[in-house]
């Protein structure tokens, strides 16, 4: 077991196969507010539609997915939703009217949901038992890589070229993704036990009960980081930042990269939570940081300290979410995590756009800060003290 490696030839694609699809995801949540405001002449509440109706279908969709990975099949429904998603990518080069827009991005928040479920599952399941948390988030790290690419890469092709041109690249690299993801073996993983061929839904087959407490977690953290995903490019339009943006993301990438060795360690030798308490504290600097930037170094000095703090909240999250549960119910103790993962961007996308057209993009950062601070205690309350999946 001691010698089964992680980095397998699997296991990789599967890891660009993911980071694709988020890589698109994330590049359209930065770009299309500016897209819906700046060439559909929409206003700032309008714009986080975009996002929120993407989420509101992946939200309704990703109980489901767990099942319908166990009735047809992890490989063939991730070809299956992938293909899906690169017509969606593909469309936007065409559904120019809000309306349509918005309905696009329904249908692909669909897809979005079960191909993401089922890649986070099949690499759960790839990964040698003993290697489970390094494993896992090393896995993660495609989802991170993308939330810094996809928005670093997209800014600047819409700031020197077109959205058009944005939408062409993006449909390329969902068409890399599903290559690799057609190359994937799966004939020797863990089957599932005693699947009822049948499309009978009960509250088993929707959430993974042991993976729901930390999930609910995550929920919270993404709603105080949905206002930087959403309304980052317009904040920093608004502080003449706008070029500084996509430099944001690569600093957060560097960041993240920089203490993903040192906190995987950490994480296996020590525990979690000598990896989740320092990231809660790096997190709500961050943000508060954020909130007074004004000069391109206070701005990517955020950066550092959000890459860092959010980055590794996430893997940790996701990973204790998945080693809650058996090789058997992985892929619903995935989709449990991203159910609640996406209600908390898709909620906090709605309720800080309500707040930038009221108060300001700052009082965003702010009160996130406060947020994170908030889910900082809940989180020692409730499974330090008490040494629960800590």
């Amino acid at each position: 077991m001691e010698q089964q490696p992680i980095f397998t030839k699997r296991f990789m694609s599967l890891f660009f196969t993911n980071m694709a699809v988020f890589f698109v995801f994330y590049g359209l949540v930065t770009t299309l507010p500016l897209y819906a405001i700046g060439v559909l002449g929409k206003s700032d509440d309008a714009s986080g539609l975009l996002v929120t109706v993407f989420l509101l279908s992946a939200i309704l969709m990703r109980p489901f997915s767990g099942k319908l990975l166990d009735l047809f099949g992890k490989k063939k429904l991730l070809a299956i939703s992938i293909l899906f998603y690169l017509l969606c990518t593909v469309l936007y080069l065409f559904f120019k009217p809000f309306a349509l827009l918005l309905a696009l991005r329904f249908f692909q928040g669909i897809w979005f949901s079960i191909a993401t479920t089922a890649s986070g599952s099949l690499a759960a399941d790839i990964i040698p038992a003993n290697k489970k948390g390094t494993g896992l988030g090393y896995f993660a790290m495609s989802t991170n890589l993308a939330v810094v690419l996809g928005p670093f890469l997209s800014l600047l092709i819409v700031q020197y070229t077109s959205f058009d041109v944005l939408f062409i690249v993006l449909s390329v690299i969902v068409t890399i993704g599903a290559l690799l993801a057609l190359t994937v073996k799966t004939s020797d993983l863990p089957k599932p036990m005693h699947v009822e061929r049948n499309f009978k839904f009960g509250l088993h087959d929707l959430f993974e009960k042991k993976a729901l407490p930390l999930a609910g977690l995550a929920a919270l953290i993404a709603f105080a980081y949905a206002g930087v995903l959403s309304f980052l490019s317009l904040y920093a339009e608004q502080q003449n930042l706008l070029a500084a943006a996509s430099y944001f993301y690569a600093v957060y990438a560097v960041a993240m990269m920089s203490v993903r060795p040192m906190t995987g360690k950490i994480y296996d030798t020590l525990g979690a939570k000598f990896v989740i308490i320092p990231s809660f504290v790096l997190f709500a600097i961050g943000l508060a940081i954020l909130a007074n930037a004004d000069s391109t170094w206070i701005f990517l000095v955020s950066a550092v300290f959000i890459g860092a703090g959010f980055g590794t909240l996430n893997t940790s999250f996701q990973s204790l979410c998945i080693q809650a549960t058996t090789p058997q119910r992985t892929g619903y103790a995935t989709a449990t995590y991203f159910t609640l993962f996406d209600v908390g961007i898709a909620l906090g996308s709605f309720v800080f756009g309500i707040v930038a057209v009221n108060f300001s993009y700052a009082m965003i950062y702010y009160l996130s800060a406060v947020l994170v601070v908030v889910v900082f205690a809940i989180y020692m309350l409730l499974f330090v003290r008490n040494k629960k999946m800590a």
